[in-house]
Order: C-alpha cells, then sequence, then structure tokens
C-alpha cells in the first residue's frame, strides 16, 4: 500500500534516509535532521513530499521524496524524485514500483510531463529495475553540483 506520509512518519523517513546513504557508502553527508525534514515536508511552505510504502502487515518498507521541477522546454511542472528506498528485507515485493507508480499517476492527473531522478552509476540493480519499468538515462548530461566550500564562496 502507498500512502502520503504524515508527520508522525518523519522520524522513520530520517531512519531510511540514514540507511539509503549507508548503501550509496555516503552516511558521512547526511545532515539532515527531523527537525529539517519537518520544516521540509510539512511547514508553512512545504518545498518537498514523500509517499510511503507499507507491507501488508502496516510495517514500513520504503520512501519517495520528491518535489516539483520545471521545465521550460515544456512550459509545466514535473516531479524529480529525490529518493526513493525499500528496506532490503522486503526488496522484490513491488513496493518501488507502487512508489514510482504513484508519482506517475500524480504527473498524469496534474498534467506534469517529466518524472526524473538520478542514480549511482555503480547501483546496477536499481538501474535494471528502471530501465524494466521503461525509464530511460539521460546519458548525454552530466549533473554539477556546488556545495560547501566552493558554494560559500561563489555565493559569499
Amino acid at each position: 500500500m502507498i500512502r502520503t506520509a504524515t508527520a508522525a512518519d518523519v522520524p522513520v523517513i530520517h531512519e531510511m534516509v540514514r540507511e539509503l546513504a549507508d548503501y550509496e557508502k555516503a552516511l558521512h553527508e547526511v545532515r539532515a535532521t527531523e527537525a529539517q525534514l519537518t520544516e521540509a515536508l510539512f511547514g508553512e511552505r512545504p518545498a518537498a513530499y514523500a509517499h510511503i510504502a507499507e507491507t501488508e502487515s502496516g510495517e514500513v518498507a520504503g520512501f519517495a521524496l520528491w518535489f516539483l521541477n520545471f521545465s521550460t522546454w515544456r512550459g509545466v511542472h514535473g516531479i524529480y524524485l529525490e529518493d526513493l528506498y525499500v528496506r532490503p528485507a522486503v526488496r522484490g515485493g513491488g513496493h518501488g514500483k507502487a512508489l514510482l507508480t504513484e508519482l506517475a499517476r500524480i504527473c498524469v492527473e496534474r498534467g506534469y510531463e517529466r518524472l526524473e531522478w538520478s542514480v549511482l552509476d555503480w547501483n546496477q540493480p536499481s538501474i535494471d529495475f528502471y530501465r524494466a519499468l521503461g525509464a530511460q538515462p539521460q546519458d548525454e548530461w552530466t549533473v554539477y553540483r556546488l556545495t560547501d566550500g566552493a558554494l560559500a564562496e561563489l555565493g559569499g
């Protein structure tokens, strides 16, 4: 079952963010606190949204955290999927597909024309999963990022 996250889900979302970061060999990079996630997801002006996948017994199986982007070429919003995570013990149970299906449904319902995300190039199980759903890599694009000192230097 897929449902929209509530503020009560923030502790488990925070826990799964850390699990995902550990899987991606980047746990040391996680700085987000539960308070920050609460504000981002449920504050006065939410900047992100989350959906929860549950097992038949009601246990949290995974989550999708996303936000709106905008295509100047298409002239409409899309969804950027920041994180998709399904706990290892329940992988293969359809939870990841159900989460992506819900985001695709939201796109279609609202007239959004893109559902996009990034995947680490070494994460072959996820790449295979996404390709099986019909997703296509955008190999001609390279992601750039400013953080920490470089961001402070440019913006300071």
